[in-house]
């Protein structure tokens, strides 16, 4: 599905930049995802994805917590990076 792969990816771009809990990006950064608020809103509900909103703007990063089952998700539907987020 679509949906699942944007979500992986989204993840990702925050797991290769380090963005877990009180790091996190500017949700501005991720505009070319299409889906992107239906995809946010998925992964906030089940507590992957934390969103930090402050004045300015709106910014999200990852819930360490869920840090395996989130890597997993990942590597399941981008295969090839398997082995490489930390």
């Amino acid at each position: 599905m679509l949906l699942d792969l944007e979500k992986a990816q989204i993840m990702r771009k925050l797991a290769r930049k380090g963005n877990w809990k009180a790091s996190y990006d500017r949700l501005e950064h991720f505009k070319r995802f299409q889906s992107l608020d239906k995809s946010i809103k998925e992964l906030s509900k089940i507590g992957w994805i934390i969103i930090h909103k402050k004045d300015r703007y709106t910014a999200i990063s990852l819930n360490p917590e869920h840090k395996k089952k989130i890597i997993e998700y990942i590597e399941k539907k981008i295969p090839h990076l398997k082995g490489i987020i930390e």
